[in-house]
């Protein structure tokens, strides 16, 4: 494929991808899997890896998601709630580790669980005294949709511990 063609194949693959994140973000309609959202994602990362000039700010490589649905109120998470980013093997888990170790402090102190990936939704719950008092959306890393208090039945309306005045807990759901 000479330059032309992949010039032309990067359009369309952002085209796609900005696409199929408007349906799954703003939506909540996708028209394809996960799996075949990955792969758009790794076709277009290859083209920006062989010709990083023409990686461009608005590229979906550049930034995570799609604007928050408006349908939510708006929260800020006390930290940022990083994700995964498409690990594939043992060597993409090492990289992940490597980059959020740069970002925070807290990463060689924590324990983690690794989990195949399950098409849902991460929600974060915040307890306060022991209380669960709101849950939300990973979102947009440092944003998010605050959810409905019904929002993950098997979590536990109260968390008892003499210790813990403030906690939040990430909890995969499906």
């Amino acid at each position: 494929m000479d330059d032309q063609d992949l010039s032309q194949k990067l359009v369309e693959l952002r085209q796609q991808i900005n696409l199929h994140n408007y349906r799954y973000h703003v939506l909540d309609s996708p028209l394809i899997s996960d799996d075949e959202f990955d792969q758009l994602m790794v076709q277009l990362r290859q083209i920006e890896a062989e010709y990083p000039e023409w990686i461009t700010p608005d590229s979906p490589t550049q930034r995570a998601g799609a604007a928050l649905i408006e349908k939510f109120t708006k929260v800020k998470h006390p930290a940022p709630v990083l994700s995964l980013a498409n690990a594939f093997n043992a060597g993409d888990v090492r990289a992940w580790y490597e980059r959020i170790n740069r970002i925070d402090d807290r990463v060689p102190r924590t324990d983690y669980v690794i989990e195949p990936k399950i098409d849902g939704l991460t929600v974060i719950l915040h307890y306060h005294n022991g209380l669960l008092v709101q849950g939300a959306t990973r979102g947009m890393v440092k944003s998010a949709k605050i959810l409905p208090p019904t929002c993950a039945p098997s979590a536990p309306s109260r968390y008892a511990s003499p210790l813990i005045r403030l906690f939040h807990r990430r909890l995969p759901t499906w």
